[in-house]
This record gives structure tokens, sequence and C-alpha cells, in this order.
């Protein structure tokens, strides 16, 4: 097959590359507990697939950042799909014309050439990454979407291309790897950000304004990027719980993507006013279509039913996990309980033997009660990532509260866990 000499590259890889801030974190003033549970009819089909667009497409105007202060056009435009794929990103095989793709089953693709990422970007395959490309050819402006960091594929096509999974924590993404490529940044800060390593970012160390990036914390504390979907009914749904999802969602478009809007929480001191805010108006589409993203149920022959049978047993008795872990979200029922509506039931670091650091640097200074929901997928577990497995985890809390459990408990705990 025959393809025009700029044009006959594509695929491989995650390509492209840009990416970055994004994760964990948000912001808007914070909201009120009745704001938060304002119901989203799963019937209002028109406001979610304006959310599932939002989501994978919208960048705010996070320009701003990538391409006129981190100049990532420029790296990604040197950057080939195989070293791509290499940091996580991914590419979306919906997104590829059939000859594309019928050229990549024949090995008639260059990975190693970025011509080949630039063409991606061309085609919107990259997932959370957009690319403005001349009629030439040339890579002129980069930014990214919430799908960067929260969205995966399933490999069907090869590893790292596939159909979207949006909710999924994109667990190969380097983040601090990709963003340490930018020629804007010192040495220091590079090195920083290199030591984040996959699946983890630190969004509170740096804040950005619309015009520069703010320090906000250091040394870099890097936590896990989390899943997002299952999130209906869960109320305060962060780490450390400073407000609801379009809270959440509103600091990170702002502050940590880059985008072109406003956000402020005077209780961890940030104020970012740009004008037109290209961000707010959009934060009850997303919030729509966020809480339609369902758990994955774990997949067939994944777990032991009948110890997973023995396990919810301990779980609810003598391993005292559902003394936290409550009803059809896993979590605390009293979350929206809390001192008032805008702060949450929460616990200390030292009540759930996590490290406190993190949290200190939060509005809250404290640490929420993880839902537990689709667990087989996401490994490391806890904030930090300190769990690598969930066996680790049920160690952690055997050793906290003496709970003098036998390996077969354990490993009966495990297998409930895996089926959740």
């Amino acid at each position: 097959m025959a393809w025009s000499s700029h044009r006959r590259i594509i695929l491989t890889a995650s390509a492209a590359f840009v990416v970055a801030l994004a994760s964990s974190i948000g912001a808007l003033e914070p909201q009120t507990a009745a704001t938060m549970r304002k119901p989203v009819p799963d019937t209002d089909e028109a406001k979610r697939r304006e959310g599932q667009a939002i989501f994978r497409y919208d960048t705010f105007g996070d320009e701003q950042l990538w391409t006129d202060v981190l100049r990532m056009h420029e790296v990604v435009a040197t950057v080939p799909p195989a070293t791509a794929l290499a940091v996580g990103l991914k590419v979306d095989v919906e997104a590829l014309p059939a000859a594309v793709i019928d050229a990549l089953k024949r090995g008639q693709v260059d990975l190693t050439n970025p011509a080949v990422t630039v063409e991606l970007l061309r085609l919107n395959a990259v997932v959370g990454v957009r690319g403005t490309v001349s009629e030439g050819g040339e890579l002129t402006r980069v930014g990214i979407t919430c799908a960067l960091c929260h969205s995966s594929v399933d490999d069907s096509f090869t590893k790292g291309i596939g159909k979207r999974m949006d909710g999924w924590a994109n667990t190969d993404l380097n983040v601090g790897a990709i963003v340490a490529l930018s020629p804007a940044l010192d040495p220091a800060t590079k090195a920083e950000f290199n030591a984040w390593g996959p699946g983890r970012y630190d969004p509170r160390h740096h804040a950005f304004d619309g015009t520069r990036i703010i320090p906000l914390n250091s040394p870099s504390i890097p936590v896990v990027l989390p899943p997002i979907y299952g999130l209906r009914n869960v109320g305060f749904e962060t780490f450390t719980a400073d407000g609801p999802i379009s809270y959440w969602n509103s600091y990170v478009g702002v502050g940590q993507m880059g985008g072109h809007g406003n956000f402020r929480d005077p209780r961890i001191g940030l104020d970012i006013r740009q004008t037109p805010d290209l961000v707010t108006p959009k934060l009850d589409a997303l919030l729509a279509y966020q809480l339609s993203l369902r758990s994955p149920a774990p997949p067939k022959g994944s777990f032991d039913p009948v110890a997973a049978s023995r396990g919810e047993r301990l779980f609810s008795g003598v391993a005292q996990c559902a003394s936290c872990h409550k009803g059809p979200t896993f979590t605390d029922v009293d979350i929206l309980n809390g001192p008032s509506p805008q702060v949450p039931f929460l616990h200390e670091p030292a009540e759930v033997g996590m490290d406190p650091r993190y949290a200190a640097r939060s509005a809250t200074g404290k640490y929420r009660t993880t839902p537990l929901r689709g667990l087989w997928q996401h490994a490391p577990y806890f904030h930090d990532g300190s769990a690598a497995d969930l066996l680790a985890v049920v160690n952690h809390y055997d050793r906290l509260f003496a709970l003098n459990l036998t390996p077969s408990q354990k490993a009966d705990l495990v297998e409930y866990l895996k089926s959740l």
C-alpha cells in the first residue's frame, strides 16, 4: 500500500509525548455538601456525552503551559513512537484509519520515526494529548486533557494500542520523565521529576497561574495516579478529601494541567484568575460523565470464589475491615457527616498508619477511607504506592491493629479484595 511520504507514519505507540502535570487533584472554591450530592441522572445522555468529549479532548487552553512555557511541542516533534510507548503514552486504535491499521499489521510503519508521532497527533489518536499540526507536517502547539492520566487502552492491538478505557489510572505513564524533557526546566527540577517513576505524580509540588509555574511544597512527594471510575455516591473522593469531584477537577484543570480558568482556595493559599474561564463552565458535564464510569468487574478466573467467601466473613468479622469500609462503596458511610457540610469525616495519618507528609500539604491534613473499587486493577496501593500488592495491604493493617491473622486468613482476605 502506498503512503504519502509524510503521512505514512503512524502508529505504534502511544506516541507523541507531551504531558504531564495533571493527575490527582483539583479545585475551585470549596463547594457545599449539598452541591456535591446533587444527583446526575444516568438518563442525561446528552450531558454525559458532552462530558465525555470534555474528558477526552478538551485541553481547557492549557497549551499556554505545555507549549508557551514548557515548549513541549519542540520535544514531541523529536520523539519516536517507540519511545512514547515506553513512557506510558497510549494510542486509541479507533482513531486510526483502516489503512494505517493495516500498515501496522504488515510492519510497514517505522516506529523509530518521530514523524509518526506527529502524524498520530494529527489524527488525534494519542490518548490525552492534543496537537496542532501544520499542512507541512510541523507540530506547532500541544496540550493535554483529563484522559492523559485517567484513561488507558485495552491493548487489543498491541501493548499500548487499543480501545479506550476511561476512568482507569494510567499506571504506565511516567509523567515526571515526560515533563523533565522540557527545555524550559532547570537541572534540579528535572532530577526531581525523573525520580517520580511510572504511575506517580505530585499535585502539591507546584501550580500554574497562567503565566508562570508557582512552587508550592518541597521536596516533592509523589502519589499514585488514582482510578476515577466508581465514584457515584462516594463523596469527597480524593486521598485527603479536600473537596468534591468538581473541586478536584477545577484544581487539576487550572492549577495542574494549566488550563485557562479560575481557581481559589484560601485553605491552601491559592488564587488563580484568568479571563475567559474555560474550565468552570464545563465542570457539570465533566462530572456527569465521570459519575457514569463503572468499576470494572474482575476477570473471570482471577480469584478463588470459595476463598473469597471465607475472606468476606473475615472482612466483616475478625479482620475489622468493615469498621471503615462499609456499604456498597466500601468507604466511610459517615464521610458526608463530618463537623460541617464542607468538612468530611476523616482520619489522622497515625490512625491508619500512613505517612503524614502528603496530608500535611493538603487542605485537610488528614486522609479519607479509600473506597474499595476495582482493586484487582490498580496496584500499587495507598496514596503513596507503599503497598505493592493486596497482601502488603493486609499485612499493613494486621501489624497496625495487631489482628494476628494467620497466613491462610490473609490469603482469603486477598481473594475477597480481588473480587470487589
